[in-house]
């Protein structure tokens, strides 16, 4: 961990598993952790809980209809009113543990190596040392907002301490360099830093748009900046858990069994 000082706790960490993952955060005696409202998994005695208004960052106003105000923008992005701070009251280190909501994996984030600043999707946030501030970031383009995936409003991280997102699948890691152009399905896009331009294109050809399964636009990021890409969006893996549960199954209710299936190709 950077011995740089800090303006947020400084934590150390350690993450679980592979696909459905979870991220242990040791705390010093007074540090605090922050967290989205039912992300904790378990906790040391000496851990003290408290429910906040948003982020409970320096950065959010004083008094409470200030905090008020904050908090509610967090609604805007799909998340609570409220987060939950868990603090070390008492001796020695204490650990606590948050688990990741899918399948996917947690990504962390050292913002003071990233700028200070990442915009991410709704709902990737899962934890940060105390003082991450959790806002909102709007989409300044019209085309962006409507078709790039994740609407007019995204997250937007800042601090200098650690964060930690959660996104579904495998996540790829890009350094995009100056000029360079990445076209990427658009929910997909997982988070990216400010410097990175984000776009959308619309899909050529009448074929590919009408047959291709791809949809009608690209989410369309160019570099210098770093940019984080998710293999399976949340969307896409409920939508197919939909179609499944509807579709009428051939062993359902047919004497055939599962050999109903080897018929139709669905084995």
């Amino acid at each position: 961990m950077s011995q740089t000082m800090r303006n947020n706790h400084d934590i150390d960490y350690k993450i679980y598993g592979e696909e459905l993952q979870f991220v242990e955060i040791e705390l010093d005696p007074r540090e605090t952790a922050v967290a989205e409202s039912g992300a904790m998994m378990m906790m040391d005695d000496g851990i003290e809980m408290q429910t906040i208004f948003g982020d409970g960052s320096a950065q959010q106003p004083t008094g409470f209809f200030g905090k008020l105000v904050s908090a509610g923008k967090r609604v805007l992005t799909g998340e609570s009113l409220f987060m939950t701070a868990f603090t070390n009251a008492g001796q020695g280190k204490k650990k606590v543990s948050f688990a990741a909501p899918y399948t996917g994996k947690i990504i962390p984030l050292n913002l003071q190596e990233l700028g200070g600043t990442i915009i991410a999707q709704k709902d990737a946030f899962l934890c940060a040392a105390k003082g991450v501030s959790v806002g909102i970031h709007f989409q300044r383009k019209l085309g962006v907002g409507i078709f790039g995936g994740e609407g007019f409003i995204m997250e937007k991280i800042e601090g200098d301490g650690m964060a930690f997102l959660h996104a579904g699948g495998y996540i790829i890691e890009k350094q995009l360099a100056p000029g360079e152009i990445i076209k990427i399905d658009t929910g997909c896009v997982v988070g990216y830093t400010p410097s990175v331009q984000f776009d959308i294109e619309f899909v050529k050809g009448i074929k590919n748009f009408m047959f291709g399964g791809e949809g009608l636009f690209f989410a369309k990021l160019q570099g210098p900046g770093k940019v984080w890409i998710q293999s399976l969006p949340i969307s896409r893996l409920a939508g197919r858990i939909v179609a499944y549960g509807t579709y009428h199954r051939k062993e359902e209710g047919s004497v055939l069994g599962g050999l109903g299936n080897l018929f139709d190709g669905k084995e």
